[in-house]
C-alpha cells in the first residue's frame, strides 16, 4: 500500500476557532511507526501495518485469514502476543519480531468466549473480557510465556448489566472496569495476585438515563477515568443534537470532574484515546448529526495542585465513515483510526507543529479489498 499524497498545510487553521468546526490539517511525513494490527469482519482477516518513512506498508504475511469473523483485537503488554476474539472464540498469536504473526495453541481457541472486548493485564497473566450480552466480567489466566491458558476454569464477577461495549484495566492494575451501554459503567476491583483476580463491581450511573456508556479509558499516568456516553451534555455549544459527552472522573476516587461531561461535537463516542504522554485525550464520535461521517474531538488536560481539568482544542478533525476505535503507536508519533464503513478504512495522524494538540492526517488507505468493516485495531505497546 501506498501512501496518498496530499499538500502539506501550514497548520490546522487558528486555535481560536469554533471546536465544532473540523479543520484538521493533511500532509506528509517521513516518520516511521511501530506496528499495528486492524481486524476486518467482512474479509474475516487481521491486517497488520507499520508506516515506513511515510508510507503505510504490510507486515510479512499479512493478511492473515480467520476461521471466524472477528470481534475484537488486544496485544499483550510485553508484546509477545496478540488476541483475536472471534464468534468461535479467543485465539493466540505469538508476534514474532518483526511483527509477523503466527497461530498459536495448536490453532485452537484459548476460550470459547466470543468477546466484544477484552485486555491483558499488567502482569500478561490474565486475559480480561465480556461476552455482549452476558452480566459477566471473565478473567482468563495465561502464561506470559506462552500466550495460552494455565488453566481451564475462567475467573469471574458479576456485572450490574449485560450490554458489554468495552472493557479496560487501569495502567496501575487496580481495576477493570466495563461500559455496558444503558447499564452505566462498571468499576470492578482487579488484584492479578489473587486466584480470582476481580472483586465485586460497582457502578458509574449514567449522566441521562436516555443515554448510553460506549467506551472507557484510563489516563495512563493513572489520574483520571474517562466514559464516553450518548445523550450526556445539553445546551448551546452541543448544536442542539451533538449532545455525546466525555465524561471525566479523578482515579480512584470517581468523583466527577465539576465541568464535566464536555462536549464531543458528535453522537455516539465509541473510542477514547488518552495518549502516553498523559497531556491530551481524543474521543472519535461514530456519528454526527444527520451525518455517518465521524468526527475526532480532542482536549488538552491541566493538572493545578492535582485538581485537574480539560479544555477542546479550537478544532475537530476529520475521520471516515462510522469510525470505531482509535489507537496511538509505540513511537508516540502517530495516531490512528479506523471506519467501520470505509473509504478509507484507515487514518493515520502526526501531530502539528503549529497548533499544539491538532492532528494532520497523513495516511489514508483502505486495510483490505472494500468492504472489509473494519471493527477495531491494536497497536504495539
Amino acid at each position: 500500500m501506498v501512501l496518498a499524497a496530499m499538500p502539506l498545510l501550514a497548520g490546522c487553521g487558528s486555535f481560536w476557532q469554533d471546536p465544532y468546526t473540523s479543520t484538521g490539517g493533511t500532509g506528509t511525513t517521513t516518520a516511521t511507526s511501530g506496528n499495528f494490527y486492524v481486524v476486518n469482519v467482512e474479509t474475516k482477516q487481521i491486517a497488520g501495518f507499520y508506516v515506513n518513512a511515510g508510507t503505510l506498508t504490510e507486515l510479512t504475511g499479512s493478511p492473515y485469514t480467520l476461521v471466524a469473523a472477528p470481534l475484537a483485537i488486544t496485544v499483550a503488554p510485553n508484546n509477545a502476543f496478540l488476541y483475536v476474539s472471534t464468534i468461535n472464540g479467543i485465539y493466540v498469536y505469538t508476534i514474532a519480531s518483526s511483527g509477523a504473526l503466527t497461530l498459536g495453541n495448536s490453532s485452537s481457541p484459548i476460550s470459547s468466549d466470543p468477546a466484544a472486548s477484552m485486555q491483558v493485564d499488567a502482569t500478561n497473566s490474565w486475559l480480561v473480557e465480556a461476552v455482549s450480552g452476558s452480566p459477566t466480567l471473565y478473567a482468563v489466566a495465561i502464561s506470559p510465556t506462552t500466550g495460552a491458558t494455565t488453566s481451564t476454569i475462567e475467573q469471574h464477577a458479576t456485572l450490574p448489566a449485560s450490554t458489554i461495549q468495552q472493557v479496560a484495566i487501569s495502567p496501575d492494575n487496580t481495576y477493570a472496569f466495563v461500559a455496558m451501554g444503558s447499564g452505566g459503567t462498571a468499576t470492578v476491583p482487579f488484584n492479578a495476585a489473587n486466584t480470582n483476580p476481580l472483586g465485586t463491581a460497582g457502578n458509574i450511573a449514567l449522566k441521562n438515563s436516555a443515554g448510553a456508556a460506549l467506551s472507557v479509558a484510563v489516563d495512563p499516568t493513572n489520574r483520571l477515568l474517562y466514559v464516553g456516553e450518548t445523550v450526556a451534555t445539553t445546551g448551546t455549544n452541543t448544536g442542539g443534537l451533538r449532545t455525546g459527552g466525555l465524561r471525566v472522573f479523578d482515579f480512584p476516587a470517581f468523583t466527577e470532574l465539576a465541568n464535566s461531561p464536555y462536549a464531543i461535537s458528535g453522537l455516539a463516542p465509541y473510542s477514547i484515546l488518552p495518549i502516553s504522554t498523559g497531556d491530551y485525550v481524543y474521543v472519535v464520535n461514530r456519528q454526527v448529526s444527520g451525518s455517518s461521517t465521524g468526527v475526532i474531538a480532542g482536549f488538552s488536560i491541566t493538572d493545578t495542585s492535582g485538581v485537574y481539568s480539560l479544555t477542546a482544542l479550537g478544532s475537530t478533525f476529520t475521520v471516515g465513515t462510522n469510525p470505531v476505535a482509535l489507537a496511538e503507536d509505540n513511537t508516540g508519533a502517530f495516531i490512528f483510526a479506523v471506519d467501520y464503513a470505509g473509504s478509507p478504512d484507515l487514518k493515520g495522524y502526526v501531530f502539528d507543529t503549529t497548533n499544539v494538540g491538532y492532528l494532520d492526517a497523513v495516511v489514508s488507505e483502505s486495510t483490505g479489498t472494500d468492504p472489509v468493516q473494519a471493527s477495531a485495531i491494536a497497536a504495539m505497546h
